[in-house]
């Protein structure tokens, strides 16, 4: 299952100052992944946290399946950088906790969580603590932590970025699989051309301050493509 996502005239700002994101019209069609490139304090993160219920706009509106958004739901997943994982409870504990809010019951909880943390490969540490596994097996519970809910939308913001470059990788080619399999409308956060490319079917990329949308180019299957990210490397220099 998966969920259109559209912005209409969204535009962000945090007090008295400047506003973060410029008047921005974006629709993200069901089933499609779309990554959302540019360095840092473009407006990116500000646009994930919109559309996942968690940053109020100042005009405009987000809409998830032709609802508008105005606060976080079980249909929006999110997967940060940071694991936030709770240190006191095991893989399959903090999954467990996560579907607590769906109101299921302790049995299906239970059957979810595990379910999930097959489905991204971690089934035999269901039972460790976050202590006892890796960056990229604590990425991995993140992950199924958010897909356990089945959620049409996933949000994920920079979630590899902590990852060196050989798990980074898998971790990769395993969401590359998740998304093939659940066709899950996913936006994906970075600052890193070659993720950008290597994941997602469509690259926004924002910049300059207030953030706005500098490029929206498709991406073709098959390797990437050297012009394209020459083209997109002139688009992160504009100021």
């Amino acid at each position: 299952m998966s969920l259109e996502v559209r912005l209409e005239g969204l535009s962000v700002g945090y007090g008295a100052g400047a506003p973060v994101l410029e008047p921005t019209d974006l629709v993200f069609p069901a089933g499609s992944f779309t990554a959302l490139l540019g360095p840092s304090g473009c407006g990116k993160s500000t646009v994930l946290g919109a559309v996942a219920g968690f940053v109020r706009p100042t005009a405009g509106r987000v809409t998830s399946g032709s609802v508008p958004v105005r606060e976080p739901g079980p249909e929006r997943g999110v997967v940060f950088q940071h694991y936030a994982l709770f240190p006191w409870r095991t893989a399959l504990g903090n999954v467990e906790f996560a579907l607590k809010r769906l109101g299921l019951s302790r049995p299906e909880r239970r059957e979810r969580a595990l379910a999930a943390l097959e489905e991204v490969g971690l089934a035999d540490g269901a039972r460790k603590y976050p202590a006892q596994l890796s960056g990229g097996m604590q990425q991995r519970v993140a992950l199924a932590r958010a897909l356990a809910a089945e959620p049409e939308v996933l949000l994920m913001d920079e979630p590899f970025g902590a990852l060196d470059a050989l798990t980074r990788s898998r971790m990769q080619e395993l969401l590359r699989e998740l998304w093939r399999r659940r066709g899950t409308t996913v936006l994906f956060v970075t600052h890193d051309i070659d993720e950008a490319l290597a994941l997602a079917g469509r690259v926004v990329v924002l910049g300059g301050t207030p953030g706005r949308v500098l490029a929206d180019h498709p991406v073709p299957p098959g390797p990437p493509d050297p012009s394209l990210r020459a083209l997109i490397a002139t688009h992160l220099t504009t100021p």
